[in-house]
């Protein structure tokens, strides 16, 4: 047995002789019907916490040659099923090849550049492969791949090599663009087009570094937050492990579930050979959605039967303060509005997958997804605070003097939709009038300014509505339309239309002689036309100075 060749069983020992063990084995039936073909590379990211170098440690364990591992996993689930992908029998890979075993993280302590990392993790585990292989004739034995190639050459020997913590350059040493590089271009060699690769498994809190939209190693499978894959039930514990373990403890489920629960995944959308199901039932398959939780959590408030924030603080370069208080605009209103239950859309296209790459504020929001402080819906698109313990993290990073003025900002939001679903009309000329002064802005320059200010002051309504800018009524342009949410159908649809200069009445006739409402037939009798006026040139040594005028009818 070596540390980094061929580690054998122990780690995954200890872990199945714990006291709490949830048995994720049957994972290792649909790697096997990955072995030796074409999908054989997987790259699986998920938070810190949720079970990576676990699954690293059993996936060792099992294929490891010389880790006799036979007797402890005809213990685990996995024994209990004759074929997984492929048809593959549960043990035909058990033990069938040499695994390197290399946690990145080892190599980078005390160093000043990556490449030094990457330098001592090539020399310990050529070392290991010599003492393993001596009489193997090797051309370079300084060189980790060739040396690699040279075994399998000789001997026919395929390996299974398992990087935990790949992503650790990017976390790091975030600045050091040559080593970054450096470190893919050694993965693609290592790994692209080789026959000794029978499984590379590599795992890591961020998914494989993008370059504009594409992957630096796209050899790989992507198993992530985002989309897990046929492994989307093996990323977290589900909700039936869980309440299994609540009942072996004897704990509240439900006080559980609402403080670690929440990270929704989608498993694949299983295939209809000769579209069987869809001839029996009418209707095509569909994939799972499981809704997961934070294993470490689960596994401290069952065994203690204490509920709290086990949330780990010690990683630097995961502290959720660090990210939100980026200068992005939209950012910090969208932190206010996710603490206040809401769910925002938002696209995670063009994030880079590392820690420094940002455009705007989706970017930093798609990394909290992989840091697991958002959870996030596939299906709508939307981000959101899974639970308690995430919450508690997000008020804790709030707490500075820098916050104060965002959180009056929501709170003037949230009372200026209150308002005008209350038809209020001097009250909504008001409260603009309290977050046009807020912006800083004393004046607009044109109705287009008007409209982006407007749109601001209204955010808070991203909680219940859908935001829809110059809807087209056929007749005209109607400024901004807002239109509930499925979860929030009680609510008005708002048309809002602008003008600059004018009179709120104006606004308000437009509305009626374009017919804007006819486009939102399905909500008659429960929509507000709301016109807004901002008149520039009102004197402020009127008594009742203000710029914004407002109008508010039911239609």
């Amino acid at each position: 047995m070596g540390q980094y060749l061929n580690p054998g069983k122990m780690s995954y020992q200890m872990a199945v002789n714990s006291d709490i063990f949830v048995d994720k084995t049957q994972m290792i039936l649909f790697l096997n019907g990955l072995v030796n073909t074409q999908q054989r590379y997987v790259s699986v990211s998920r938070p810190r916490r949720f079970g990576k170098t676990m699954a690293a440690d059993m996936i060792c364990a099992y294929y490891d040659r010389e880790a006799d591992s036979r007797e402890l996993f005809e213990a685990l689930k996995v024994s209990e099923s004759d074929t997984g992908i492929g048809k593959k029998s549960w043990d035909d890979f058990l033990g069938a090849f040499d695994v390197i075993r290399i946690v990145m993280t080892t190599f980078t302590r005390n160093k000043k550049t990556f490449d030094e990392a990457l330098d001592a993790m090539q020399k310990l585990v050529s070392r290991e492969i010599k003492k393993k292989y001596p009489d193997v004739d090797y051309f370079d034995d300084k060189d980790l791949i060739q040396m690699i190639e040279d075994v399998y050459a000789e001997n026919g020997q395929q390996f299974v090599i398992v990087i935990d913590e790949w992503d650790a350059v990017f976390r790091e040493f975030p600045s050091d663009k040559e080593g970054q590089k450096n470190y893919l271009d050694f993965l693609r060699d290592l790994f692209k087009d080789k026959s000794y690769i029978a499984l590379a498994y590599m795992t890591g809190i961020l998914p494989i570094k993008k370059y504009g939209k594409h992957s630096a190693l796209n050899m790989f499978t992507e198993y992530s937050m985002m989309f897990p894959r046929q492994l989307a039930r093996y990323t977290g514990f589900t909700e039936e492990e869980v309440s299994g373990l609540c009942k072996s403890y004897g704990r509240d489920f439900d006080t559980i579930k609402s403080w670690y629960n929440g990270y929704e995944v989608s498993d694949i959308i299983p295939p209809d050979p000769n579209y069987q199901e869809l001839k029996a039932t009418g209707k095509s398959p569909e994939g799972t959605r499981y809704c997961l939780y934070s294993p470490l959590s689960v596994v401290e408030a069952v065994s203690t039967g204490v509920i709290k924030d086990y949330w780990n603080k010690t990683e630097t370069y995961e502290a959720l303060s660090d990210y939100i208080i980026k200068d992005y605009d939209g950012l910090k209103e969208a932190v206010t509005l996710l603490m206040d239950g809401a769910r925002i859309h938002i696209d995670t296209s063009t994030y880079q997958n590392d820690m420094t790459t940002f455009t705007g504020k989706d970017d930093v929001l798609s990394l909290l997804i992989h840091l697991g402080y958002l959870g996030y819906d596939d299906v709508a698109g939307e981000i959101y605070i899974p639970n308690k313990e995430i919450l508690d993290e997000f008020k804790t990073s709030t707490k500075g003097s820098e916050w104060v003025e965002s959180f009056k900002a929501f709170d003037i939001s949230q009372e200026l939709l209150e308002a005008t679903w209350a038809k209020n009309c001097d009250k909504v000329a008001e409260i603009l009038e309290k977050a046009h002064d807020l912006t800083g802005n004393k004046t607009y320059n044109d109705e287009a300014a008007l409209s982006y200010a407007v749109q601001y002051a209204y955010y808070a309504a991203q909680k219940y509505y859908t935001t829809i800018l110059e809807l087209d009524s056929g007749k005209g342009y109607a400024d901004i339309v807002f239109i509930p949410s499925p979860k929030f159908s009680d609510k008005p649809a708002m048309v809002i239309e602008l003008k600059y200069n004018k009179d709120a009445e104006t606004a308000l006739s437009q509305i009626k002689n374009r017919n804007y409402p006819d486009r939102l037939e399905h909500y008659k009798g429960n929509i507000l036309l709301v016109g807004i006026d901002y008149d520039k040139d009102v004197s402020s040594t009127n008594k009742e100075y203000k710029h914004h005028k407002c109008v508010i009818e039911m239609a």
